[in-house]
């Protein structure tokens, strides 16, 4: 594994280096070393936070009178001291008055090309004022959950920020929700009103989102109001409930285009987004008008992933998941713009990703490695007929990668010259845990870093660090500004779940390891740890081997109970198109895990299935996978895009 990663080393261009954001940063903060910033980051959050919000001119209406208190201990940090902001003040107001002010923030496209729009900051900040004061006609006040229940479409973006520009707080929910987690989020968070659209545009059918939100309301008596935008028109009939259901754009008509953004303190909850579990109820994160800003839209990406003003983002993906925000903050806070596109990236054609981006000049990609595996499916003439000249920077998260399709994109998106910067963080911490930069030699799957100020670590079961090339558990030894405020209303579950298992010590549920270089690889969920012979192992060891072959596009490696090596491994995979999905497939995938492994690492069993449970943000779940082979509850799976492929799955093993 590790000759394979020390055989690809490829080194941004001094020019890209000196010109990035990183090494004015470094200047500012006096340092020349990249490793010597780090420390001091580490050694010292509180002066990193400093310089992060000096050089980022984050804006508060009162500045705090202390960066950090950890008084009540590192689980409990506040950050911000005293002072007051806002979200949109930081993303919106900053840019009235400037350049920036008529030039287009948002341009959505629909799963029809000709449906297009493009707004600029006046017109979209319009937009949110009309909406927060339609808001609070309906008597939404500071503190209050709203819920944001809605596709990928410009009102999606508007409604983000209009519900903090009144202090009130926004739940994202993932558009593609069924009644149940629906209400059982709606209910965790008891939600005053809910802002959702008559359905949406899915492979060319009409998808129904306001009747899934009917039903799920029949069973979440906090909700007053539902403000619902008529997105499909006559395609799809769309029921009203007298008294609590308003038409959006007869609830925004004569609203007055401009509104005081209410001044909130810096603590104060902003957005509450539930993570993906699958066993339990989700989790609500809880995030403050400070903290994501702080974290990963500052420090992480603006300063380490190099986003700049001049940037067009795109990162495919839906308001329910951490992504979304990105996609919201990034480039407002900058002053960028945003491409926003409805349905999926192969519909109506193939090539519709990448036509995107060549359509509207995409210059800073967003992917993960999901979606890469889904697009390469299609073959290589696919991406080579489209102009991606305007591709200044490429970033993936949301998993481990593999790496037969991360050298797929690098060579045929970045031309092998692109930066492919890895991130990696998560809900609960609101920004990144390690990093690529444009200063770190790149390899498959690597990031360069931990995350600034973090307290990074790779370390054994009693909390002491690993050796290089030694697999770990990934925690974080200092106070973050990005960590969620505890979980929304439990604080025993959040100490239960971060805190107690070394006692002192964030331990967020990824292995990790260092090569001997210093970069650094995401191995998988440590709850997916495989130990064979005693051996301890990712399972993204072995579906490198599997995908390697090009027989497979995904798989799911896991472990199971062996009485003779403690875990025996079971290979799932989904077959490339055109490929046999046969016995002779099996055997041969069975083949390159003993060739690449060795014998001991021979599988159980390989089984071939056509899709693989996945999050709404894409991430295979192998937990899911493993509850079903050996025949237990698969638990809550509110969370999967396609609950589907865990009866596939289901019916196979009978089979």
């Amino acid at each position: 594994m590790n000759s394979t990663k020390r055989s690809f080393d490829l080194l941004a261009s001094p020019e890209l280096v000196a010109q990035s954001n990183l090494s004015a940063f470094m200047l500012q903060c006096g340092e020349s070393d990249l490793q010597a910033l780090s420390r001091r980051a580490d050694d010292d959050p509180a002066w990193l936070m400093q310089q992060v919000f000096q050089f980022c001119d984050f804006r508060f209406y009162k500045t705090p009178q202390q960066m950090l208190d950890t008084s009540r201990g590192i689980e409990w940090a506040r950050w911000c001291i005293d002072g007051t902001t806002n979200i949109v003040l930081n993303c919106i107001d900053r840019h009235r008055d400037t350049a920036v002010w008529e030039r287009p923030y948002l341009v959505w496209e629909g799963e029809d090309k000709r449906a297009q729009r493009s707004l600029s900051y006046r017109e979209f900040d319009a937009e949110v004022s009309r909406l927060a004061s339609a808001l609070l006609a309906m008597g939404v006040q500071r503190g209050d959950c709203v819920g944001l229940y809605m596709p990928n479409l410009p009102e999606t973006f508007i409604a983000f920020f209009a519900v903090m520009k009144i202090g009130a707080i926004v739940v994202p929910l993932f558009s593609g929700f069924g009644p149940q987690p629906l209400t059982s989020r709606l209910n965790d968070g008891e939600v005053k009103v809910v802002l959702t659209a008559d359905g949406t545009w899915r492979r060319g059918t009409p998808g129904a989102m306001k009747s899934v939100l009917d039903e799920a309301l029949r069973s979440v008596p906090s909700v007053q109001h539902v403000l619902v935008l008529r997105h499909l028109g006559d395609a799809l009939p769309c029921s009203m409930t007298p008294g609590r259901d308003h038409d959006w754009a007869g609830a925004v008509a004569g609203q007055p285009t401009e509104l005081p953004t209410a001044e909130m303190a810096a603590d104060d909850p902003a957005v509450l987004l539930y993570t993906s579990g699958t066993t339990g109820k989700p989790k609500g994160c809880v995030w403050t008008h400070v903290s994501f800003l702080g974290s990963m839209v500052t420090r992480d990406m603006h300063i380490c992933a190099d986003f700049k003003a001049s940037d067009r983002f795109f990162f495919m993906s839906d308001m329910g998941w951490m992504v979304g925000a990105m996609c919201a903050c990034i480039p407002s806070y900058f002053g960028g713009s945003l491409l926003v596109a409805e349905g999926t990236p192969d519909f109506p054609d193939t090539g519709r990703f990448w036509r995107l981006l060549q359509d509207h000049k995409v210059t800073y990609l967003g992917v993960a490695p999901t979606l890469i595996r889904g697009l390469m499916r299609y073959g290589d003439d696919e991406v080579r007929s489209f102009d991606l000249s305007a591709l200044r920077i490429t970033v993936s998260g949301g998993e481990a990668w593999t790496e037969a399709p991360w050298r797929w994109f690098f060579e045929h998106v970045c031309k092998k010259k692109l930066p492919f910067l890895n991130i990696v963080g998560g809900t609960e911490v609101g920004g990144c845990n390690f990093t690529g930069t444009v200063h770190h030699p790149l390899r498959p799957g690597s990031f360069g870093m931990g995350g600034l100020g973090v307290g990074a670590d790779i370390v054994d079961d009693h909390g002491q660090p690993v050796a290089a090339g030694q697999v770990g558990e990934l925690v974080l030894r200092n106070p973050n500004i990005g960590f969620t405020k505890s979980l929304w209303r439990d604080d025993e579950r959040y100490l239960d779940s971060y805190w107690r298992t070394l006692p002192g010590i964030w331990v967020h549920g990824d292995f990790a390891m260092r090569d001997e270089d210093g970069l650094i690889y995401i191995l998988g969920r440590s709850d997916d740890t495989i130990k064979v012979s005693g051996k301890r192992t990712g399972p993204s060891e072995i579906e490198t081997l599997l995908t390697g072959t090009g027989k497979v596009s995904e798989a799911a490696v896991i472990g199971v109970p062996d009485k003779l090596k403690g875990s025996a491994i079971v290979c799932v995979c989904v077959a490339m198109p055109g490929v046999a999905a046969d016995t002779a497939l099996e055997q041969e995938l069975s083949a390159a895990v003993v060739q690449g492994m060795g014998n001991s690492y021979r599988p159980r069993q390989v089984l071939l299935v056509s899709d693989l449970p996945k999050t709404r943000n894409m991430k295979i779940m192998r937990r899911v996978v493993r509850a079903v082979y050996q025949g237990d509850s698969p638990g809550d799976l509110s969370s999967l895009v396609n609950p589907e492929a865990v009866a596939e799955l289901q019916q196979r093993l009978q089979g």
